[in-house]
């Protein structure tokens, strides 16, 4: 598929509760990368491309990048399990959450602000591991 007129790349996308990100190539095509919920990488999600674009609403919807980063992450320590320092911080946003939801209220202004800090963090520090890895659809830039 050539690239569309309009189409502003990246692209942020839920697809069906999963982040999915649109990305253009040096030869004018446009890419899907879908989040692995096995590995934390990225799946090539071409197909998903003309679908995503033409979706009127429904279980597709456009994210901001901040939006598109705090739901990688979210999914990422929900699924994901492993040691170092990502997993660390994902034990420590789960604390938070989990002691908001003992004492039935939500999280405090101080405790969201902390979330999604260290959700931003740890996404670089493992979009980072993934390049080292060769993983193509890669990009910690994403959260400068």
């Amino acid at each position: 598929m050539s690239e569309m007129p309009g189409l502003v790349l990246p692209a942020y996308f839920s697809y069906y509760k999963a982040p999915v990100k649109l990305v253009g190539t040096s030869d004018g095509r446009v890419r899907a990368w879908r989040l692995s919920k096995k590995t934390g990488g990225w799946e090539a999600a071409d197909q998903l491309v003309e679908e995503i674009l033409f979706a009127v609403g429904g279980e597709i919807s456009r994210l901001t990048p901040d939006r598109f980063i705090q739901w990688t992450e979210h999914d990422r320590s929900r699924y994901l399990r492993g040691d170092g320092p990502v997993f660390a911080l994902y034990e420590t946003v789960r604390a938070i959450e989990e002691v908001a939801t003992e004492e039935r209220r939500p999280l405090t202004a101080e405790e969201r602000a902390l979330v999604h800090g260290i959700r931003r963090r740890t996404f670089v520090m493992f979009e980072e591991q993934l390049q080292r890895a060769g993983d193509p659809g890669a990009d910690p830039s994403i959260a400068a």
